[in-house]
């Protein structure tokens, strides 16, 4: 039987790296069958309490430092964070049981199973930080931003709302922003000079980012507006 194109898994290497603490073992085996959304079943915004509330996606929220923090202050919205890797998963939910976060729903797969189980225009703010560069040519085309998933957050995303990219990496800064300005549904328009090395208002920051500036690397925010 052919695969089903909409199922298609873009994800490589592994998937779990040490030995889960006994804590987030039991989480991962509790909390997370509460928190974990099934895209085949339905829309992913679905899985919440308050389902009329706006939705925040994180594409491989890593640790889930910048997860939880936004979370944290922002009640008022429904986040779903998508990240295959299982450590960071246990580390999330270390978070969401100390701050009784009932705003998150998570995902142990490729984002874009979400994306395409999600109605037109259902997002509001979507979220790609620190995502894997693959730095060899022949792999840059496992980058997740390319024109087929950009034209899928442009059906997702609602008009006039937020697209943050931030990475350390030049080229796949630079790589991004040739597809980002060739696509007639986002906007890259930097208030002032050198804007996209300043981080957005009460930015949390991640683990990524404070390895970028320890190893000497400088991170670059883009802030990109579905038009």
């Amino acid at each position: 039987m052919a695969e089903d194109p909409a199922r298609k898994s873009y994800l490589f290497g592994r998937q779990k790296a040490k030995k889960l603490s006994q804590r987030q073992q039991a989480l991962v085996d509790t909390l997370l069958k509460e928190r974990l959304i099934d895209p085949k079943s339905g829309p992913a915004d679905q899985g919440f309490d308050h389902k009329d509330r706006p939705v925040w996606l994180e594409i491989g929220f890593g640790g889930g430092e910048h997860l939880s923090t936004m979370a944290a202050r922002h009640k008022e919205v429904n986040f779903i964070g998508c990240e295959p890797f299982i450590n960071g998963i246990a580390k999330l939910l270390v978070a969401i049981e100390e701050q009784n976060l009932e705003n998150i729903r998570i995902y142990n797969n490729d984002a874009r199973h979400v994306l395409e189980s999600l109605g037109k225009a259902s997002l509001e703010r979507v979220f790609l930080l620190y995502p894997d560069p693959w730095p060899k040519k022949r792999h840059h085309k496992r980058r997740f931003v390319t024109t087929e998933t950009l034209d899928l957050l442009a059906e997702k995303l609602k008009p006039g709302s937020e697209l943050l990219i931030a990475s350390d990496i030049p080229d796949y800064i630079r790589t991004s922003l040739l597809a980002l300005r060739a696509h007639s549904q986002f906007s890259w328009a930097p208030e002032k000079a050198d804007n996209w090395r300043t981080p957005p208002e009460g930015w949390p920051g991640t683990r990524y980012e404070q390895k970028a500036f320890r190893e000497g690397r400088t991170p670059t925010y883009l802030k990109i507006t579905r038009i």
